[in-house]
Protein backbone atom coordinates (compact mmCIF):
# COMPACT_ATOMS: atom_id res chain seq x y z
CA UNK A 1 0.00 0.00 0.00
CA UNK A 2 1.39 3.01 -0.89
CA UNK A 3 -0.34 6.81 -0.45
CA UNK A 4 -1.16 9.37 2.28
CA UNK A 5 -3.04 8.81 5.49
CA UNK A 6 -6.14 10.41 4.17
CA UNK A 7 -8.91 11.84 7.29
CA UNK A 8 -12.31 13.00 7.03
CA UNK A 9 -12.98 15.98 8.69
CA UNK A 10 -16.26 17.93 9.16
CA UNK A 11 -15.75 20.40 12.09
CA UNK A 12 -17.33 17.98 15.07
CA UNK A 13 -15.35 16.64 18.52
CA UNK A 14 -15.44 13.06 16.52
CA UNK A 15 -14.10 14.29 13.61
CA UNK A 16 -11.79 16.02 15.50
CA UNK A 17 -10.69 12.97 17.17
CA UNK A 18 -10.09 10.92 14.10
CA UNK A 19 -7.87 13.59 12.72
CA UNK A 20 -5.44 13.26 15.90
CA UNK A 21 -5.10 9.21 15.02
CA UNK A 22 -4.46 10.09 11.73
CA UNK A 23 -1.90 12.57 12.12
CA UNK A 24 -0.16 10.25 14.61
CA UNK A 25 -0.50 7.43 12.46
CA UNK A 26 1.16 9.51 9.31
CA UNK A 27 4.08 10.77 11.05
CA UNK A 28 4.44 7.38 12.61
CA UNK A 29 4.97 5.56 9.11
CA UNK A 30 6.86 8.74 7.91
CA UNK A 31 4.11 9.73 5.34
CA UNK A 32 1.28 12.77 4.23
CA UNK A 33 -1.81 13.27 5.87
CA UNK A 34 -4.48 14.40 3.20
CA UNK A 35 -7.56 16.11 4.79
CA UNK A 36 -10.84 15.86 3.22
CA UNK A 37 -13.89 18.02 3.89
CA UNK A 38 -16.62 16.40 1.64
CA UNK A 39 -19.16 19.27 0.42
CA UNK A 40 -22.73 18.42 -0.31
CA UNK A 41 -24.09 18.49 -3.30
CA UNK A 42 -26.67 21.22 -2.41
CA UNK A 43 -23.44 23.67 -1.42
CA UNK A 44 -23.58 24.13 -5.48
CA UNK A 45 -26.52 25.73 -5.25
CA UNK A 46 -26.20 27.62 -1.70
CA UNK A 47 -23.11 29.43 -3.35
CA UNK A 48 -25.94 30.97 -5.50
CA UNK A 49 -27.43 32.79 -2.64
CA UNK A 50 -26.35 36.07 -1.87
CA UNK A 51 -24.57 36.67 1.26
CA UNK A 52 -25.42 32.88 1.80
CA UNK A 53 -22.24 31.27 -0.42
CA UNK A 54 -19.66 33.55 1.54
CA UNK A 55 -20.97 31.60 4.70
CA UNK A 56 -20.66 28.54 3.89
CA UNK A 57 -17.46 28.55 1.83
CA UNK A 58 -15.96 30.18 5.13
CA UNK A 59 -16.89 27.60 7.55
CA UNK A 60 -16.39 24.71 5.10
CA UNK A 61 -12.46 26.56 4.60
CA UNK A 62 -12.14 27.29 8.20
CA UNK A 63 -13.01 23.15 8.70
CA UNK A 64 -9.67 22.36 6.92
CA UNK A 65 -7.97 25.25 7.87
CA UNK A 66 -8.55 24.60 11.00
CA UNK A 67 -7.59 20.58 10.73
CA UNK A 68 -4.51 21.60 8.94
CA UNK A 69 -3.11 24.00 11.92
CA UNK A 70 -3.82 20.94 14.54
CA UNK A 71 -1.72 18.99 12.31
CA UNK A 72 1.28 21.01 11.59
CA UNK A 73 1.26 22.32 15.23
CA UNK A 74 1.19 18.48 16.28
CA UNK A 75 4.37 17.91 13.70
CA UNK A 76 5.63 20.37 11.97
CA UNK A 77 8.05 18.47 9.49
CA UNK A 78 4.42 16.63 8.52
CA UNK A 79 3.54 17.36 4.93
CA UNK A 80 -0.36 17.93 4.91
CA UNK A 81 -2.57 18.78 1.84
CA UNK A 82 -6.06 19.17 1.67
CA UNK A 83 -9.48 18.68 -0.46
CA UNK A 84 -12.93 20.16 -0.25
CA UNK A 85 -14.88 17.64 -3.09
CA UNK A 86 -18.50 18.31 -4.00
CA UNK A 87 -20.55 14.98 -4.33
CA UNK A 88 -22.13 11.94 -1.73
CA UNK A 89 -19.23 11.42 1.12
CA UNK A 90 -19.50 7.88 -0.02
CA UNK A 91 -18.13 8.49 -3.28
CA UNK A 92 -15.16 10.87 -2.18
CA UNK A 93 -14.06 8.66 0.31
CA UNK A 94 -14.01 5.57 -1.85
CA UNK A 95 -12.40 7.46 -4.74
CA UNK A 96 -9.80 9.18 -2.00
CA UNK A 97 -9.15 5.55 -1.16
CA UNK A 98 -7.90 4.29 -3.89
CA UNK A 99 -4.93 6.68 -3.78
CA UNK A 100 -4.38 5.91 0.16
CA UNK A 101 -2.35 4.56 2.37
CA UNK A 102 -5.29 4.51 5.18
CA UNK A 103 -8.88 5.64 5.28
CA UNK A 104 -9.51 7.49 8.13
CA UNK A 105 -12.92 8.38 9.79
CA UNK A 106 -15.15 9.35 12.92
CA UNK A 107 -18.26 8.05 14.04
CA UNK A 108 -20.07 10.56 13.93
CA UNK A 109 -20.28 14.20 12.83
CA UNK A 110 -22.21 16.76 11.90
CA UNK A 111 -24.06 15.44 9.35
CA UNK A 112 -20.74 14.69 7.02
CA UNK A 113 -18.49 11.33 7.16
CA UNK A 114 -19.27 10.53 10.86
CA UNK A 115 -22.94 10.85 11.06
CA UNK A 116 -23.59 8.80 7.85
CA UNK A 117 -20.84 5.84 8.72
CA UNK A 118 -23.49 4.24 11.65
CA UNK A 119 -26.05 3.71 8.17
CA UNK A 120 -25.80 3.00 4.89
CA UNK A 121 -22.42 4.54 3.91
CA UNK A 122 -20.95 2.12 6.32
CA UNK A 123 -21.40 -0.62 3.91
CA UNK A 124 -19.96 1.34 0.96
CA UNK A 125 -17.13 2.94 2.60
CA UNK A 126 -15.41 -0.01 5.22
CA UNK A 127 -16.87 -2.20 2.79
CA UNK A 128 -15.75 -1.02 -0.61
CA UNK A 129 -12.59 0.75 -0.21
CA UNK A 130 -9.71 0.13 -1.72
CA UNK A 131 -7.71 0.71 1.31
CA UNK A 132 -7.62 0.26 5.33
CA UNK A 133 -10.21 2.53 7.35
CA UNK A 134 -9.95 3.43 10.61
CA UNK A 135 -13.42 4.22 11.98
CA UNK A 136 -12.53 6.22 15.56
CA UNK A 137 -15.46 6.07 18.17
CA UNK A 138 -12.86 7.36 20.83
CA UNK A 139 -9.04 7.49 21.32
CA UNK A 140 -7.33 5.32 23.55
CA UNK A 141 -3.52 5.25 24.59
CA UNK A 142 -1.55 3.29 27.17
CA UNK A 143 -3.23 0.05 26.88
CA UNK A 144 -0.08 -0.99 24.49
CA UNK A 145 -2.06 -4.16 22.87
CA UNK A 146 -3.61 -4.33 19.45
CA UNK A 147 -6.50 -6.81 19.16
CA UNK A 148 -7.21 -8.86 15.95
CA UNK A 149 -9.90 -11.08 15.31
CA UNK A 150 -9.20 -13.46 13.36
CA UNK A 151 -10.74 -16.66 11.11
CA UNK A 152 -8.49 -18.00 8.91
CA UNK A 153 -10.66 -16.16 6.10
CA UNK A 154 -9.10 -14.22 3.30
CA UNK A 155 -9.96 -11.10 4.54
CA UNK A 156 -9.09 -12.28 8.00
CA UNK A 157 -5.43 -13.33 6.83
CA UNK A 158 -5.60 -9.31 5.26
CA UNK A 159 -6.56 -8.20 9.19
CA UNK A 160 -3.59 -10.41 10.57
CA UNK A 161 -0.99 -8.62 8.53
CA UNK A 162 -1.83 -5.33 9.29
CA UNK A 163 -2.33 -6.17 12.79
CA UNK A 164 1.15 -7.82 12.76
CA UNK A 165 2.19 -4.36 10.94
CA UNK A 166 0.81 -1.89 13.27
CA UNK A 167 2.16 -4.08 16.12
CA UNK A 168 5.29 -3.95 14.95
CA UNK A 169 5.36 -0.42 14.22
CA UNK A 170 4.20 0.47 18.08
CA UNK A 171 6.61 -2.33 20.07
CA UNK A 172 3.75 -3.65 21.54
CA UNK A 173 2.15 -7.01 22.11
CA UNK A 174 -0.97 -8.56 19.63
CA UNK A 175 -3.80 -10.14 21.06
CA UNK A 176 -5.15 -12.42 18.59
CA UNK A 177 -8.83 -13.42 19.31
CA UNK A 178 -10.10 -16.39 17.22
CA UNK A 179 -14.00 -16.76 19.23
CA UNK A 180 -15.78 -20.72 18.33
CA UNK A 181 -18.97 -22.38 19.46
CA UNK A 182 -19.27 -25.69 20.59
CA UNK A 183 -19.66 -28.36 18.11
CA UNK A 184 -23.25 -28.52 16.54
CA UNK A 185 -24.43 -25.21 18.86
CA UNK A 186 -25.42 -27.38 21.66
CA UNK A 187 -24.20 -26.08 24.99
CA UNK A 188 -24.12 -29.21 26.08
CA UNK A 189 -21.56 -30.98 24.43
CA UNK A 190 -18.83 -32.30 26.47
CA UNK A 191 -15.87 -34.86 26.71
CA UNK A 192 -14.37 -36.11 23.18
CA UNK A 193 -16.05 -33.74 20.92
CA UNK A 194 -15.65 -30.43 22.89
CA UNK A 195 -11.57 -31.54 23.45
CA UNK A 196 -11.03 -32.17 19.88
CA UNK A 197 -12.92 -29.16 18.73
CA UNK A 198 -10.87 -27.09 20.91
CA UNK A 199 -7.34 -28.45 19.81
CA UNK A 200 -8.51 -28.36 16.26
CA UNK A 201 -9.27 -24.53 16.85
CA UNK A 202 -6.11 -24.21 18.86
CA UNK A 203 -4.15 -25.67 16.02
CA UNK A 204 -5.82 -23.45 13.55
CA UNK A 205 -4.77 -20.38 15.07
CA UNK A 206 -1.28 -21.18 15.53
CA UNK A 207 -1.27 -22.18 11.87
CA UNK A 208 -2.95 -19.16 10.61
CA UNK A 209 0.18 -16.72 12.75
CA UNK A 210 2.90 -18.99 12.05
CA UNK A 211 3.74 -17.17 8.59
CA UNK A 212 3.42 -13.34 10.45
CA UNK A 213 5.24 -14.23 13.35
CA UNK A 214 8.31 -15.40 11.22
CA UNK A 215 8.02 -12.53 9.51
CA UNK A 216 7.55 -9.99 12.61
CA UNK A 217 9.96 -11.82 15.26
CA UNK A 218 10.09 -9.07 17.78
CA UNK A 219 6.17 -9.25 18.02
CA UNK A 220 4.98 -10.40 21.07
CA UNK A 221 2.07 -12.68 20.24
CA UNK A 222 -0.96 -13.76 23.08
CA UNK A 223 -3.57 -16.02 21.63
CA UNK A 224 -7.19 -15.83 22.83
CA UNK A 225 -9.67 -18.64 21.77
CA UNK A 226 -12.83 -17.95 24.11
CA UNK A 227 -15.75 -19.85 23.41
CA UNK A 228 -17.95 -17.52 22.86
CA UNK A 229 -20.07 -14.97 19.80
CA UNK A 230 -17.38 -13.20 18.05
CA UNK A 231 -18.80 -9.96 17.90
CA UNK A 232 -18.87 -9.67 22.00
CA UNK A 233 -15.25 -11.33 22.46
CA UNK A 234 -13.85 -8.70 20.15
CA UNK A 235 -16.05 -6.13 21.91
CA UNK A 236 -14.66 -6.90 24.90
CA UNK A 237 -11.50 -6.90 23.99
CA UNK A 238 -11.30 -3.94 22.34
CA UNK A 239 -11.81 -2.35 25.80
CA UNK A 240 -8.44 -3.47 26.80
CA UNK A 241 -6.38 -2.41 23.25
CA UNK A 242 -5.60 0.58 21.56
CA UNK A 243 -6.44 -0.81 18.12
CA UNK A 244 -9.17 -3.39 17.26
CA UNK A 245 -8.55 -5.07 13.74
CA UNK A 246 -10.50 -6.91 11.44
CA UNK A 247 -11.67 -8.27 7.90
CA UNK A 248 -14.36 -6.42 6.44
CA UNK A 249 -16.21 -10.04 6.68
CA UNK A 250 -15.44 -13.54 7.06
CA UNK A 251 -16.31 -17.45 6.73
CA UNK A 252 -19.78 -16.22 8.18
CA UNK A 253 -20.30 -13.87 5.22
CA UNK A 254 -22.36 -13.93 1.99
CA UNK A 255 -20.57 -13.83 -1.82
CA UNK A 256 -20.60 -10.31 -2.36
CA UNK A 257 -21.60 -9.12 1.18
CA UNK A 258 -20.17 -5.54 1.61
CA UNK A 259 -19.75 -5.94 5.50
CA UNK A 260 -19.34 -8.67 7.57
CA UNK A 261 -22.18 -9.18 10.67
CA UNK A 262 -19.35 -8.74 13.19
CA UNK A 263 -17.13 -6.07 11.81
CA UNK A 264 -20.99 -4.01 11.47
CA UNK A 265 -21.81 -4.51 14.66
CA UNK A 266 -18.16 -3.43 16.33
CA UNK A 267 -18.79 0.34 14.00
CA UNK A 268 -21.13 0.85 16.58
CA UNK A 269 -19.65 -1.30 20.04
CA UNK A 270 -15.92 -1.10 19.81
CA UNK A 271 -14.33 0.28 22.52
CA UNK A 272 -11.37 1.94 20.62
CA UNK A 273 -10.44 2.76 17.40
CA UNK A 274 -11.27 0.35 14.65
CA UNK A 275 -9.59 -0.78 11.46
CA UNK A 276 -11.76 -2.62 8.99
CA UNK A 277 -9.31 -4.45 6.48
CA UNK A 278 -10.44 -5.99 3.18
CA UNK A 279 -8.10 -8.30 1.46
CA UNK A 280 -5.88 -6.90 -1.93
CA UNK A 281 -7.27 -7.20 -5.10
CA UNK A 282 -5.45 -10.01 -7.50
CA UNK A 283 -3.33 -7.99 -10.16
CA UNK A 284 -4.64 -7.54 -13.41
CA UNK A 285 -3.53 -10.02 -16.12
CA UNK A 286 -3.74 -7.61 -18.92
Amino acid sequence: MTGPIVVGVDGSGRSLRALIWAVHEAASRGRALRIVHVLSPAHEYAVTAEGHAGELGQRDKGVVAEATMIAEEAHPDLKVTSALPTGAPPAALLSESEHAHTLVVGTRGTGGFGSLLLGSVALQVVGHAACPVVVVNQLTTGHNRIVVGTDGSAHSDAALAYAFEQASLRGIPLQAVHAWIRPGLHAMTTGGALDEAATRHREDLAKWLAPLARRYPEVEVVKDLPEEDPMLALARASDRADLLVVGSRGRGGFRGLALGSVSHQLLQFSQCPLAVVRPHPAPRSD
